[in-house]
Protein backbone atom coordinates (compact mmCIF):
# COMPACT_ATOMS: atom_id res chain seq x y z
CA UNK A 1 0.00 0.00 0.00
CA UNK A 2 1.64 3.21 -1.21
CA UNK A 3 0.60 6.27 0.82
CA UNK A 4 0.91 10.03 0.31
CA UNK A 5 0.58 12.36 3.34
CA UNK A 6 -0.67 15.89 2.73
CA UNK A 7 -0.23 18.16 5.74
CA UNK A 8 2.72 17.46 7.98
CA UNK A 9 1.83 19.24 11.18
CA UNK A 10 1.14 17.48 14.45
CA UNK A 11 -1.25 14.92 12.95
CA UNK A 12 0.77 14.24 9.80
CA UNK A 13 3.94 13.65 11.79
CA UNK A 14 2.06 11.49 14.27
CA UNK A 15 0.70 9.43 11.39
CA UNK A 16 4.14 8.77 9.96
CA UNK A 17 5.45 7.83 13.40
CA UNK A 18 2.48 5.51 13.96
CA UNK A 19 2.96 3.74 10.62
CA UNK A 20 6.63 3.22 11.54
CA UNK A 21 5.89 1.87 15.01
CA UNK A 22 2.96 -0.28 13.90
CA UNK A 23 4.44 -1.62 10.66
CA UNK A 24 4.68 -5.21 11.92
CA UNK A 25 1.12 -5.14 13.27
CA UNK A 26 -0.20 -3.74 9.99
CA UNK A 27 1.54 -6.50 8.04
CA UNK A 28 0.27 -9.18 10.42
CA UNK A 29 -3.34 -7.99 10.14
CA UNK A 30 -3.43 -7.18 6.42
CA UNK A 31 -0.65 -9.27 4.93
CA UNK A 32 0.73 -6.14 3.30
CA UNK A 33 3.20 -3.36 4.06
CA UNK A 34 2.71 0.40 4.01
CA UNK A 35 5.12 2.52 2.02
CA UNK A 36 5.01 6.32 2.37
CA UNK A 37 6.06 7.66 -1.04
CA UNK A 38 5.22 11.34 -0.65
CA UNK A 39 4.84 14.05 1.98
CA UNK A 40 3.97 17.73 1.71
CA UNK A 41 3.60 20.59 4.14
CA UNK A 42 2.76 24.21 3.32
CA UNK A 43 6.33 25.01 2.23
CA UNK A 44 8.07 21.87 1.06
CA UNK A 45 7.79 18.30 -0.17
CA UNK A 46 9.51 14.92 -0.25
CA UNK A 47 8.75 12.20 -2.81
CA UNK A 48 10.41 8.90 -3.67
CA UNK A 49 8.90 6.06 -5.70
CA UNK A 50 10.26 3.32 -3.44
CA UNK A 51 9.43 5.18 -0.21
CA UNK A 52 10.76 8.26 1.52
CA UNK A 53 13.00 7.80 4.53
CA UNK A 54 10.67 8.51 7.43
CA UNK A 55 13.50 9.22 9.83
CA UNK A 56 15.02 11.72 7.40
CA UNK A 57 11.68 13.46 6.79
CA UNK A 58 10.84 13.67 10.50
CA UNK A 59 14.35 14.87 11.30
CA UNK A 60 14.24 17.53 8.61
CA UNK A 61 10.86 18.76 9.84
CA UNK A 62 12.15 18.95 13.39
CA UNK A 63 15.37 20.76 12.46
CA UNK A 64 14.27 23.13 9.69
CA UNK A 65 10.49 23.13 9.77
CA UNK A 66 10.42 21.62 6.27
CA UNK A 67 10.15 18.05 4.95
CA UNK A 68 12.48 18.61 1.99
CA UNK A 69 12.94 20.96 -0.97
CA UNK A 70 10.89 24.14 -1.16
CA UNK A 71 7.73 24.14 -3.26
CA UNK A 72 9.08 26.41 -5.96
CA UNK A 73 7.40 27.94 -9.00
CA UNK A 74 3.97 27.92 -7.37
CA UNK A 75 3.76 24.15 -7.03
CA UNK A 76 0.77 22.83 -5.09
CA UNK A 77 0.22 19.52 -3.32
CA UNK A 78 -1.72 18.35 -6.40
CA UNK A 79 1.37 19.05 -8.53
CA UNK A 80 3.50 17.03 -6.12
CA UNK A 81 1.00 14.15 -6.05
CA UNK A 82 1.30 13.92 -9.84
CA UNK A 83 5.03 13.21 -9.44
CA UNK A 84 4.63 9.80 -7.81
CA UNK A 85 2.38 6.73 -7.99
CA UNK A 86 0.39 5.99 -4.83
CA UNK A 87 -2.79 4.25 -3.66
CA UNK A 88 -4.08 6.28 -0.72
CA UNK A 89 -3.98 9.95 0.24
CA UNK A 90 -3.92 10.82 3.94
CA UNK A 91 -5.20 14.42 4.10
CA UNK A 92 -4.24 16.28 7.28
CA UNK A 93 -3.84 19.87 6.11
CA UNK A 94 -5.40 22.74 8.10
CA UNK A 95 -9.20 22.95 8.16
CA UNK A 96 -10.95 25.72 6.24
CA UNK A 97 -14.72 25.68 6.84
CA UNK A 98 -15.33 28.61 4.51
CA UNK A 99 -13.91 27.29 1.22
CA UNK A 100 -12.52 23.84 2.00
CA UNK A 101 -9.02 25.16 1.30
CA UNK A 102 -6.23 23.12 -0.24
CA UNK A 103 -7.60 20.04 1.47
CA UNK A 104 -10.71 20.04 -0.72
CA UNK A 105 -8.61 20.40 -3.88
CA UNK A 106 -6.34 17.56 -2.78
CA UNK A 107 -9.21 15.22 -1.97
CA UNK A 108 -11.06 15.99 -5.20
CA UNK A 109 -7.96 15.29 -7.31
CA UNK A 110 -7.21 12.05 -5.47
CA UNK A 111 -10.75 10.70 -5.83
CA UNK A 112 -11.01 11.79 -9.48
CA UNK A 113 -7.85 9.79 -10.12
CA UNK A 114 -8.99 6.65 -8.32
CA UNK A 115 -6.97 7.16 -5.14
CA UNK A 116 -8.40 6.20 -1.75
CA UNK A 117 -8.64 9.04 0.76
CA UNK A 118 -8.35 9.13 4.53
CA UNK A 119 -9.02 12.59 5.90
CA UNK A 120 -9.14 14.27 9.27
CA UNK A 121 -9.74 17.61 7.56
CA UNK A 122 -13.26 18.67 8.52
CA UNK A 123 -13.69 21.53 6.03
CA UNK A 124 -14.12 19.50 2.81
CA UNK A 125 -16.53 17.09 4.51
CA UNK A 126 -18.60 19.88 6.07
CA UNK A 127 -18.92 21.72 2.77
CA UNK A 128 -19.02 19.06 0.02
CA UNK A 129 -19.73 15.71 1.66
CA UNK A 130 -22.15 14.38 -0.97
CA UNK A 131 -19.93 15.40 -3.88
CA UNK A 132 -16.94 13.62 -2.36
CA UNK A 133 -18.89 10.43 -1.61
CA UNK A 134 -20.21 10.40 -5.18
CA UNK A 135 -16.71 10.93 -6.58
CA UNK A 136 -15.38 7.97 -4.59
CA UNK A 137 -18.22 5.73 -5.79
CA UNK A 138 -17.86 6.84 -9.42
CA UNK A 139 -14.12 6.16 -9.48
CA UNK A 140 -14.12 2.90 -7.51
CA UNK A 141 -12.17 4.13 -4.51
CA UNK A 142 -12.81 4.66 -0.82
CA UNK A 143 -12.98 7.70 1.44
CA UNK A 144 -12.83 7.28 5.21
CA UNK A 145 -12.77 9.95 7.92
CA UNK A 146 -13.08 8.47 11.42
CA UNK A 147 -10.58 10.97 12.83
CA UNK A 148 -12.55 13.99 11.59
CA UNK A 149 -15.01 13.75 14.50
CA UNK A 150 -13.69 13.23 18.00
CA UNK A 151 -10.11 12.29 17.12
CA UNK A 152 -9.44 9.05 18.97
CA UNK A 153 -13.09 8.74 20.06
CA UNK A 154 -14.60 6.07 17.80
CA UNK A 155 -18.02 7.22 16.63
CA UNK A 156 -18.50 7.09 12.84
CA UNK A 157 -17.37 3.49 12.42
CA UNK A 158 -19.14 2.58 15.66
CA UNK A 159 -22.46 3.89 14.35
CA UNK A 160 -22.11 2.53 10.83
CA UNK A 161 -20.52 -0.84 11.59
CA UNK A 162 -21.00 -2.00 15.19
CA UNK A 163 -24.52 -0.55 15.35
CA UNK A 164 -25.49 -1.49 11.79
CA UNK A 165 -29.16 -2.33 11.42
CA UNK A 166 -30.25 -0.23 14.38
CA UNK A 167 -32.08 3.04 14.14
CA UNK A 168 -30.01 5.83 15.60
CA UNK A 169 -32.47 8.40 16.88
CA UNK A 170 -30.02 11.10 17.86
CA UNK A 171 -26.42 11.90 18.69
CA UNK A 172 -25.60 14.52 21.28
CA UNK A 173 -22.06 15.26 22.25
CA UNK A 174 -19.19 17.38 23.42
CA UNK A 175 -17.18 17.64 20.21
CA UNK A 176 -14.68 20.33 21.13
CA UNK A 177 -12.20 19.68 23.93
CA UNK A 178 -11.05 23.31 24.04
CA UNK A 179 -14.52 24.58 24.91
CA UNK A 180 -15.02 21.82 27.43
CA UNK A 181 -11.72 22.66 29.12
CA UNK A 182 -12.66 26.35 29.31
CA UNK A 183 -16.12 25.63 30.75
CA UNK A 184 -14.63 23.14 33.22
CA UNK A 185 -12.21 25.78 34.48
CA UNK A 186 -15.06 28.26 34.75
CA UNK A 187 -16.85 25.68 36.94
CA UNK A 188 -13.97 26.18 39.36
CA UNK A 189 -14.40 29.95 39.44
CA UNK A 190 -12.14 31.24 36.67
CA UNK A 191 -13.59 33.96 34.42
CA UNK A 192 -13.86 33.20 30.70
CA UNK A 193 -10.86 35.28 29.59
CA UNK A 194 -8.56 33.68 32.14
CA UNK A 195 -9.78 30.16 31.32
CA UNK A 196 -9.19 30.82 27.61
CA UNK A 197 -5.69 32.12 28.28
CA UNK A 198 -4.90 28.98 30.28
CA UNK A 199 -6.21 26.82 27.43
CA UNK A 200 -3.90 28.64 25.02
CA UNK A 201 -0.91 28.27 27.33
CA UNK A 202 -1.54 24.51 27.57
CA UNK A 203 -1.91 24.15 23.80
CA UNK A 204 -5.61 23.31 23.83
CA UNK A 205 -6.59 26.56 22.11
CA UNK A 206 -5.03 28.27 19.10
CA UNK A 207 -3.73 31.84 19.18
CA UNK A 208 -6.93 32.66 17.29
CA UNK A 209 -9.51 30.50 19.10
CA UNK A 210 -12.50 31.66 17.02
CA UNK A 211 -13.30 28.29 15.41
CA UNK A 212 -13.45 26.64 18.82
CA UNK A 213 -15.17 29.17 21.07
CA UNK A 214 -17.70 30.32 18.46
CA UNK A 215 -18.79 26.70 17.92
CA UNK A 216 -17.67 26.41 14.29
CA UNK A 217 -15.45 23.38 14.91
CA UNK A 218 -18.29 21.54 16.65
CA UNK A 219 -20.69 22.53 13.86
CA UNK A 220 -18.40 20.95 11.24
CA UNK A 221 -18.50 17.69 13.17
CA UNK A 222 -22.28 17.86 13.48
CA UNK A 223 -22.51 18.12 9.68
CA UNK A 224 -20.20 15.14 9.18
CA UNK A 225 -22.27 13.01 11.58
CA UNK A 226 -25.53 14.15 9.98
CA UNK A 227 -24.33 13.06 6.56
CA UNK A 228 -22.34 9.93 7.38
CA UNK A 229 -24.62 8.41 10.04
CA UNK A 230 -28.07 9.82 9.28
CA UNK A 231 -27.75 9.95 5.50
CA UNK A 232 -28.60 13.65 5.30
CA UNK A 233 -27.32 16.07 2.69
CA UNK A 234 -26.43 18.77 5.20
CA UNK A 235 -23.89 21.54 4.88
CA UNK A 236 -22.19 23.79 7.39
CA UNK A 237 -24.68 26.61 6.81
CA UNK A 238 -27.54 24.32 7.90
CA UNK A 239 -26.35 24.16 11.53
CA UNK A 240 -27.70 26.57 14.13
CA UNK A 241 -24.57 27.63 15.98
CA UNK A 242 -24.07 29.45 19.29
CA UNK A 243 -20.64 29.50 20.89
CA UNK A 244 -19.54 30.01 24.49
CA UNK A 245 -18.30 33.61 24.44
CA UNK A 246 -21.44 35.00 26.07
CA UNK A 247 -21.35 32.62 29.05
CA UNK A 248 -20.64 34.56 32.23
CA UNK A 249 -19.28 33.52 35.59
CA UNK A 250 -22.71 34.40 37.02
CA UNK A 251 -24.40 31.90 34.69
CA UNK A 252 -21.91 29.21 35.71
CA UNK A 253 -22.52 29.94 39.41
CA UNK A 254 -26.30 29.83 38.98
CA UNK A 255 -26.04 26.49 37.21
CA UNK A 256 -23.84 25.15 40.01
CA UNK A 257 -26.38 26.21 42.65
CA UNK A 258 -28.97 24.11 40.84
CA UNK A 259 -26.81 21.00 40.48
CA UNK A 260 -26.01 21.70 36.84
CA UNK A 261 -23.07 22.53 34.61
CA UNK A 262 -22.98 24.35 31.26
CA UNK A 263 -21.52 22.44 28.33
CA UNK A 264 -21.29 23.17 24.59
CA UNK A 265 -23.40 20.41 23.03
CA UNK A 266 -23.69 19.45 19.39
CA UNK A 267 -26.84 17.57 18.41
CA UNK A 268 -27.94 15.65 15.35
CA UNK A 269 -31.50 14.35 15.29
CA UNK A 270 -34.52 14.44 13.00
CA UNK A 271 -35.06 18.08 12.09
CA UNK A 272 -32.28 19.38 14.34
CA UNK A 273 -28.69 20.33 13.60
CA UNK A 274 -27.49 22.47 16.46
CA UNK A 275 -24.49 23.54 18.50
CA UNK A 276 -25.26 25.51 21.65
CA UNK A 277 -24.43 25.82 25.36
CA UNK A 278 -26.84 23.74 27.45
CA UNK A 279 -27.56 23.09 31.10
CA UNK A 280 -26.52 19.51 31.93
CA UNK A 281 -27.24 17.81 35.28
CA UNK A 282 -24.13 16.85 37.23
CA UNK A 283 -23.50 13.14 36.85
CA UNK A 284 -24.96 13.02 33.34
CA UNK A 285 -22.63 11.46 30.71
CA UNK A 286 -22.32 14.87 29.03
CA UNK A 287 -21.34 16.68 32.24
CA UNK A 288 -17.71 15.53 32.05
CA UNK A 289 -14.89 17.95 32.78
CA UNK A 290 -11.55 18.46 31.06
CA UNK A 291 -10.62 18.22 27.40
CA UNK A 292 -12.26 14.92 26.48
CA UNK A 293 -14.86 14.50 23.76
CA UNK A 294 -17.99 12.52 24.62
CA UNK A 295 -20.98 11.40 22.56
CA UNK A 296 -24.34 10.00 23.65
CA UNK A 297 -25.81 7.84 20.90
CA UNK A 298 -29.52 7.08 21.29
CA UNK A 299 -30.57 3.88 19.51
CA UNK A 300 -33.83 1.96 19.20
CA UNK A 301 -32.49 -1.43 20.33
CA UNK A 302 -29.37 -0.86 22.41
CA UNK A 303 -30.71 2.25 24.10
CA UNK A 304 -28.28 5.05 24.97
CA UNK A 305 -24.60 4.34 24.33
CA UNK A 306 -21.88 6.67 25.60
CA UNK A 307 -18.42 6.84 24.09
CA UNK A 308 -15.54 9.10 25.13
CA UNK A 309 -12.00 9.78 24.00
CA UNK A 310 -9.38 12.38 23.32
CA UNK A 311 -10.62 14.67 20.58
CA UNK A 312 -7.20 15.76 19.38
CA UNK A 313 -3.53 14.99 19.70
CA UNK A 314 -0.64 13.55 17.76
CA UNK A 315 -1.01 9.86 18.59
CA UNK A 316 -4.71 10.00 19.31
CA UNK A 317 -5.81 11.25 15.88
CA UNK A 318 -3.20 9.05 14.21
CA UNK A 319 -4.88 6.06 15.85
CA UNK A 320 -8.10 6.88 13.96
CA UNK A 321 -6.15 7.26 10.70
CA UNK A 322 -4.51 3.88 11.32
CA UNK A 323 -7.90 2.19 11.78
CA UNK A 324 -9.10 3.66 8.48
CA UNK A 325 -5.91 2.62 6.70
CA UNK A 326 -6.18 -0.96 7.92
CA UNK A 327 -9.86 -1.05 6.91
CA UNK A 328 -8.99 0.09 3.37
CA UNK A 329 -6.18 -2.44 3.07
CA UNK A 330 -8.44 -5.29 4.20
CA UNK A 331 -11.26 -4.17 1.88
CA UNK A 332 -8.95 -4.08 -1.13
CA UNK A 333 -7.52 -7.46 -0.24
CA UNK A 334 -11.02 -8.93 -0.33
Amino acid sequence: MKVFISGFGTVGQGTMETILVKSMDIQRITGDQVQIVGVTDSKSYAVKADGVCSFSVLGSKNMSGKVGPDMKDGKSTVDIMKMVEFDTLIEASPTDVETGGEGLKNIRWALENGKNVITVNKGPLALEFRELMDLAKKNGCMIRFEGSVGGAMPIINLCNDALAGQKIKSIQGIFNGTCNFILSRMDGGLPFDQALKEAQQLGYAETDPTNDIEGYDSASKVVILANSVFGMDAKFKDVNVTGITAITSEAIALARENGMVIRLIGEVSKGKLEVSPRLIPKGHPLSISGSLNTALINTDLAGPITVSGRGAGRKETASAILSDLVAIMLAQKN
